[in-house]
């Protein structure tokens, strides 16, 4: 990928497997967001060429945003605001199953700007989950969030992984989190990509 003259990366190989829970690491420039702009087609590769299998559903969690106090909706109408303004039966039952999924359904009526930040985080991911996604991305999803926060967060991500097979790709800076619960490793740096397995990375890069 080159903006102008600048070579963001060149020459990058990796395949992620169904079912992989992988964390992309790397410094800051290093081209983490960029690489993910390409997968989620926000950007084209200035060369080169990536597909995804037959069938991959992407789901996005975002860097934690927070949402102003006053904020009026509630966790519930929050995570339903792409559906349609008219829900049937099915929408509403998959707005609940994402709340009971995501351990929101009993605080569904609490504004989200009210809500702790895991618990918007949460909400973000309740969201992404409505598309019924196989593979998500989570984008320094655990960003900000107190310690508490993030394993709650990521220990449901390691529950959606397990229960149903979901690939996912962990954008972070907090290396101790993605050795605690990814298997596998991207390295990003000075315009190349290295991939193993977390247990190695500490040994590799640190």
């Amino acid at each position: 990928m080159r903006f102008d003259k600048r070579e963001v990366f060149t020459d990058l190989s990796f395949k992620l497997k169904a079912g992989s829970m992988t964390a992309l690491l790397g410094p800051n420039g290093a081209g983490k967001t960029t690489l993910i702009n390409i997968l989620m087609k926000m950007l084209v590769p200035t060369s080169g060429t990536f597909r995804f299998a037959q069938g991959v559903r992407l789901g996005y969690v975002p860097q934690f945003r927070n949402i102003d106090a006053e904020y009026p909706l509630s966790i519930e109408a929050f995570i339903a605001l792409n559906t349609p303004v008219i829900k049937t039966g099915k929408v509403k039952q998959a707005i609940k199953t994402q709340l009971e999924e995501t351990n929101l359904y009993p605080i569904r009526n609490t504004r989200m700007g009210e809500a702790s930040g895991g618990q918007k985080q949460r909400a973000y991911l309740a969201q992404a989950l409505l598309d019924n996604p196989n593979v998500i991305i989570l984008d320094e999803a655990t960003a900000s969030l107190d310690p508490v926060a993030k394993d709650e967060l990521m220990s449901l991500i390691q529950h959606l992984n397990e229960k149903h097979q979901m690939t996912v790709l962990f954008v972070t800076h907090d290396v101790p989190l993605a050795r605690k619960y990814m298997k596998d490793y991207l390295y990003l740096n000075n315009g190349t990509i290295e991939q193993g397995k977390m247990v190695q990375f500490e040994e590799a890069y640190e």
